[in-house]
């Protein structure tokens, strides 16, 4: 069976692309995604997932234009549902390059991340599964979070300290805004409490 892979970035593949090729799969990959930001972490991202293609004989498939304008143009005034708007964005891409190549199903590695959506990724994939009529391939790679931090370090792989948006940048590395969002659950908590 071939999968086409969802890549969101080097690290987060080592974990999945090993996984699925122990258990006899063949495994192409897919980078597409508008959402990262700034455009230096898009292309560093992109030089760390060459660099493991060419480690591993990965064939991979990376769209390599900036598309942080499409991005922007879903999310603007749907920041709290932008996760799913994302996810729709980039597994939308995949199961239509899926269908272009001839894979027997589709997957991604957003499936490893502990701090991603999990739930809802499953939905958005059978939902596409169901509408393009590609399987979506399901395997809970967050098994293999640890391995997979090691494995990409010992590959020196570059390894990003957020999800790629530029809400997740905010979220990393704003202290004040941080701040501000903890009073604003803690009085929200306090307000419905019983």
């Amino acid at each position: 069976m071939k999968i086409l892979l969802h890549i969101c970035c080097g690290p987060c593949t080592v974990y999945p692309l090993s996984s699925l090729r122990r258990q006899g799969y063949g495994v192409e990959g897919f980078f597409f995604n508008p959402n990262i930001h700034p455009f230096k972490e898009f292309r560093r991202r992109i030089n760390a997932l060459d660099e493991l293609a060419r480690q591993t004989s990965f064939k991979v498939k990376v769209v390599r234009e900036y598309g942080l304008r499409d991005y922007l143009r879903q999310v603007i005034f749907n920041e709290e549902k932008r996760c799913p708007i994302c996810y729709e964005m980039r597994l939308t891409e995949t199961v239509k390059q899926a269908g272009k190549i001839g894979a027997d199903a589709f997957s991604t590695t957003l499936l490893y991340s502990k701090y991603q959506q999990h739930e809802t990724i499953c939905r958005l994939g059978r939902h596409l599964a169901e509408k393009y009529k590609i399987p979506f391939y399901y395997e809970d790679f967050r098994l293999g979070w640890q391995q997979g931090i090691d494995e990409s370090i010992a590959l020196g792989l570059y390894r990003q300290p957020y999800c790629g948006c530029i809400y997740s940048e905010q979220e990393r590395y704003d202290k004040r805004w941080k701040k501000k969002q903890r009073a604003t659950r803690s009085k929200t908590r306090r307000t419905t409490q019983p």
